[in-house]
């Protein structure tokens, strides 16, 4: 049986749900990874509206929708500070924090392949 450098044999791969297929769901949606990695970069407090801006043209209702999920996860923090208008602020996790070494690749290959990408 073949097996490969990190040492997963066919066998057990015919049998394990593909962890990419985790992945993909879990980051799923238009805005999901720009999101994370913008709490990641900033690694801080963050207000809606400036998470707003950063993801524009995202909207208000999937902006939420997209915290509530990631929120639901274990990878964003949600803070409501009891004032008028309410301030709320979100923040990566520490569990949130663990997918920079996976989102930060991907971001350096946009950088120095994203111009040579077939866009018709």
């Amino acid at each position: 049986m073949a097996e490969s450098a990190d040492g997963v044999t066919e066998k057990n791969v015919q049998h394990q749900p593909c962890p990419m297929t985790r992945f993909v769901s879990l980051v799923s949606g238009k805005w999901a990874i720009p999101i994370l990695y913008r709490l990641i970069v900033l690694n801080a407090p963050v207000r809606f509206g400036e998470l707003l801006r950063a993801a524009a043209p995202i909207t208000q209702k999937e902006l939420t929708k997209q915290l509530r999920l990631f929120e639901l996860r274990g990878l964003v923090s949600r803070t409501v500070y009891p004032e008028i208008p309410p301030r709320v602020e979100y923040q990566i996790t520490p569990l949130g924090l663990t997918m920079h070494g996976a989102l930060a690749p991907l971001a350096d290959w946009m950088r120095e392949n994203g111009d040579k990408l077939n866009t018709e």
